[in-house]
Formats: C-alpha cells, structure tokens, sequence
C-alpha cells in the first residue's frame, strides 16, 4: 500500500522551477553521437551558483560549479562496465554522495548493471529503488532525468520482479510526467511506456488504479493514459479475471475528465473492451445469469447509470461508425 506521505505528493503538483534569463552565460547543449550532453559553466564563486539545464529552468546549487558535462546517453549506446565487482561495491555509497556529478555517474552504472549483469544487481533491488526515488526528488534536473532514464531501464531488465518497490518509483513518474520542464516530462512519459510494457498488467493495473481518482487532473490523466496502454496487454482471459465488468466502469468515469488525455485515453479503452465483448460474450460474468444481456447497449446498460451508459455508446457508436464510413 502507498503511503499518506507519497499520496500528500500527488495531489499537489510541486511548483515549477524559475527560470534564470540573467544566467545565460556559460551555458549550452549540443548533440553528439546520439548524446544530450549539457555544459554547466561556472557562474559565480563568491555567491550560491545559480545552474541553467536545457537552458530553460535554474538550479539552486548553493555551490561552486566548474566546467561539468552532464551526458544523456540512450540505452542502445551504453557500454558495458570493465570490472562489474567494484561497481557494485561502490554503487550505493554513489547513489548516496553529496557530489551529484558522482549521483549521475552511479544511475548511470545501475543502468549498465540493469542492462549487462542483471543477476549480479537483483539482490539489491530493495537498497537500490529508494536511492533512485531520492534522485527523482532532487532539484538538479540533471539528477532527475538520469533518474528517469534509471528507472526505464530498470523495469526493462526487473518486470514483475519490481512489483514490491514499484509504488514509490510510480508516484514520482507520475509527478515528473505531469510537470511543465518538457524535457523532464518526455523522459518521464517514456519511462511510464517503458513501465506498461515490461510489468505484467495484472500486477499493474492495481497500483494505477487509485491514481484514476487523484483530485490532480494531470496525474489522472497520466495514469489513465498508462492503464488505457495497459488493458490490452491482459489478453481475453486476462480481462475476464479482472473483470470487464469492472474496467468497462473505470473507462466510464474517465470520460468526463477535465482533461481530453483522460478522455482520449477513456475513448481509447471502451473501444477496446467493446471488441473484446463482441467477440467473447461470455466474458461478462452476468451473462451466464441473464443471456439476454448480450449486445454491447444492453450490457452497458446493464452495469452503468443511465448517464454514463449513454456517454459510453455515444463514444462507441460513433467510433464505430466512423470506422464503417472510412472502410
């Protein structure tokens, strides 16, 4: 169960980072081989250093900064660690560091580790995921989208094997996805896709389903978009053990939603139910009871208000619709 603590986090997105125009100075992003790399100049030594990411937001750094590159290296083009032993030894006490170019370089060896030697890190799955949700939090975007990166790679490499840890590294990807430091945000929607793609929906789809609810509109509506991607990955017997009964509701309450990416992704999933439902009937546990209830209208009337009944077969029949005149 998530804690009050990481629920408090949700229902109030932090406040955006100011952005410095003055501190332009020294500072600059280029692209090489596929890699962000950002420069972080020196910008004041006599008073707390002021560090601009992407050009965009400012960092209290409340130290001096010299000439630091800050790389985003894509998984494909990671290289693999030359001795795995010493890297493990030192990981946790660099995740821990109060140096945060030496907390960048360790996410990037959890990364290595995740992606070359998976065995070698799984014991320390349950030290590793709180050091990685403590970069999430760090102010220093630099450490943040690392963070990120870190934690697509994990569930790439860990899947179900990450279901135990996974509500804290859930709360802060939802948060960092619903920012408005775009770079941030893009790495943090690609780690939820990441996420929705490796963790079996079964084991998913629970832990999201509180978030459908959250009183913050952006956060609902990321985590409508990843149990929308989710469902379909149940398969028919998959979706008759959760209950078609049950997520056809959930899709229902979504698509009055202040925001259209909860709506859209709400559209999206009753399409995908009313498929599964007219070629297996049988998966509607009232069926059996009631055979009459066996059209998609008598169905959704069958288990939704009467409203909600009617703004689900206007989303579908309209969908379908559409898809006969376009055939």
């Amino acid at each position: 169960m998530m804690s009050d603590n990481a629920l408090r986090d949700l229902n109030t997105l932090p406040m955006s980072e100011r952005n410095n125009d003055s501190s332009s100075k020294g500072n600059f992003t280029k692209t090489c081989n596929g890699h962000t790399i950002e420069n972080v100049d020196e910008l004041e030594k006599k008073s707390a250093a002021s560090v601009c990411v992407n050009g965009s937001e400012a960092v209290n750094a409340g130290v001096e900064v010299a000439n630091t590159e800050v790389e985003y290296i894509e998984s494909e083009n990671l290289s693999d660690l030359e001795d795995v032993d010493t890297c493990i030894e030192e990981l946790l006490p660099g995740l821990e560091s109060k140096d945060w170019v030496q907390v960048v370089e360790s996410l990037n060896n959890v990364r290595r580790l995740s992606i070359f030697h998976r065995e070698a890190m799984h014991s320390m799955l349950g030290d590793l995921i709180p050091l990685v949700v403590k970069s999430l939090k760090n102010p220093r975007s630099a450490v943040c989208k690392t963070a990120i990166m870190t934690s697509a790679d994990i569930f790439s490499a860990y899947n179900d094997d990450l279901v135990e840890f996974l509500d804290p590294l859930l709360v802060q990807l939802l948060l960092k996805s619903s920012q408005d430091k775009r770079f941030v945000c893009e790495a943090a929607e690609r780690a939820l896709e990441t996420l929705t793609t490796s963790v079996f929906p079964m084991s998913l789809l629970p832990k999201l389903q509180p978030y459908l609810k959250n009183r913050n509109p952006r956060i609902r509506a990321k985590a409508s978009t990843c149990f929308s991607r989710s469902v379909p990955r149940l398969g028919v017997e998959g979706i008759h053990d959760y209950g078609i009964d049950k997520l056809i509701q959930l899709a229902a309450s979504q698509l009055s939603d202040q925001l259209p990416e909860s709506r859209e992704a709400a559209r999206t999933l009753l399409l995908e139910l009313q498929t599964v439902y007219e070629k297996y009937p049988g998966l509607s546990t009232t069926v059996s009871e009631q055979p009459e209830i066996s059209s998609w209208e008598n169905f959704c009337q069958s288990k939704l208000s009467p409203l909600s009944a009617q703004a689900v077969l206007r989303v579908t029949t309209v969908a379908r619709e559409g898809l006969v005149i376009g055939s």
